[in-house]
């Protein structure tokens, strides 16, 4: 499976925003872009001149960090998104929003979308209940997501549940947290995804 390796709090620092890649540990004082609200690097403090594909490819940039994907998954979601009916920008952060991973972690099992994606990987996730360990993997209206019966005692997903019960969950997902599972009731709309990114601008730059 392919990941992301550098440090994910210089990641949120570059995008000059919380991307919450670090879980928990987002919502504390210890936040790297807290703690140092600047870009990283030598030139950190120098002023930039932001050109127009500077900012659009910033946009890109985030939606990639945000949701755990490489570029050329990321040209792959684009590229199927101009195939489908709809506004090119709304349908490429429809598909990057029920997959998997993203699925598993708004529904409040996993910390991060990191974690949602070895909890995935290791096996431990089925979908109408089939054993699915593909963190890409495209989850459609009607489905159900649940942690494996002989998962239900982890201590990822246990802490992980503890702690979103005070969150509040999209209202185009159903979450049973007593029983580790969840239902799509229905595809999101754009005022659902609560990424911050500008799509347009992602639209634009691959238009180019």
């Amino acid at each position: 499976m392919a990941r992301i390796k550098d440090a994910v709090c210089k990641l949120c620092r570059r995008e000059k925003e919380k991307l919450f890649l670090k879980g928990l540990r987002c919502y504390t004082d210890k936040c790297g872009v807290t703690k140092k609200p600047y870009v990283p690097g030598q030139k950190a403090k120098m002023r930039l001149v932001e050109s127009e594909y500077y900012t659009q490819l910033r946009e890109k940039q985030k939606a990639k960090r945000y949701y755990g994907v490489l570029e050329a998954q990321f040209l792959n979601y684009y590229r199927k998104a101009t195939r489908k009916s709809g506004i090119t920008g709304e349908v490429l952060l429809q598909l990057l929003e029920t997959r998997l991973d993203n699925v598993l972690y708004l529904m409040g099992f996993a910390t991060s979308r990191a974690q949602s994606r070895q909890i995935i990987s290791h096996g431990h996730v089925q979908v109408n209940n089939k054993k699915v360990n593909i963190p890409s993997f495209q989850i459609k209206e009607g489905q159900e997501v649940k942690i494996a019966e002989k998962s239900k005692e982890l201590i990822p997903v246990v802490e992980a549940r503890d702690s979103a019960q005070s969150l509040s969950i999209p209202e185009w997902l159903e979450v049973d947290f007593k029983n580790l599972k969840g239902k799509v009731v229905r595809i999101p709309v754009r005022a659902d995804i609560k990424a911050p990114v500008n799509e347009q601008m992602i639209v634009e730059l691959y238009s180019k």
